[in-house]
């Protein structure tokens, strides 16, 4: 059964462009082009990914990606014409998975498709439904990391994180006392494609020490290793 895609893109032209080349691909795929009907939509379909205009009529995308990240945990992939980087920090900041700038080549953006849907079907492999099955948590202290739920526990009550913060901390707990370089972690969590710079890694850092440590200004945590990147304490 082909993957489905839902492309919330309200010009015709990029949305003729997009269905045909992700179609030619094998994906199914539906269009959609404003942003109260791609909540709708995204909810009755239940798409394995969804690519997402910012600059849409009414509901602009950002916000639909917000609504979207509280109820599904689809991978999402947001399409901005702005190439400002408040842009891209604050998509990723409400739980989009990756970003392109307009305009964008259709291979590119073909190959960050892939790289989210291969990203999603390894996770779900390594949480038991493949040949590896991993543990279920893995403990510090009190912080807890449920890694078939998603979820983060510190003395027992959840601390909400976006799943890219989750990504982050359970890649920086399963290395625990290793030294990560900016660069290494950006590769490991973000996949190959992913063309943001380090600070992405910096702002999602600091976003995680404000949820997961007693005093952010004073991380014991995740440490800074100055000049080469970051290392778990648990």
């Amino acid at each position: 059964m082909p993957q489905k895609i839902l492309v919330v893109e309200d010009e015709p032209a990029l949305q003729e462009t997009l269905s045909y080349n992700l179609e030619r691909e094998g994906y199914q795929v539906e269009v959609v082009g404003d942003g109260i009907m791609a909540l709708d939509l995204a909810r009755e379909l239940k798409p394995n990914l969804i690519i997402m205009d910012i600059m849409l009529p009414g509901v602009d995308g950002l916000e639909v990606t917000r609504v979207l990240r509280q109820e599904m945990n689809v991978p999402i992939l947001m399409l901005t014409a702005r190439d400002e980087e408040i842009d891209r920090v604050l998509g990723l900041e409400i739980g989009a998975d990756d970003y392109l700038t307009k305009p964008f080549s259709m291979r590119e953006l073909v190959a960050r498709v892939k790289a989210q849907l291969r990203r999603v079907r390894m996770m779900r492999e390594e949480m038991g439904n493949g040949e590896k099955p991993i543990e279920d948590r893995l403990v510090f202290d009190n912080l807890v990391i449920s890694l078939t739920r998603r979820e983060v526990f510190i003395d027992d009550e959840v601390i909400p994180l976006k799943p890219k913060e989750f990504d982050l901390l359970q890649f920086l707990a399963e290395h625990r006392g290793q030294v990560l370089s900016r660069d290494f972690i950006l590769e490991q969590v973000w996949d190959w494609g992913f063309s943001g710079g380090s600070r992405t890694v910096d702002v999602h850092v600091r976003w995680l020490r404000e949820k997961i440590e007693p005093d952010p200004s004073n991380p014991n945590r995740i440490i800074t290793v100055r000049g080469l990147g970051y290392r778990f304490e648990g």
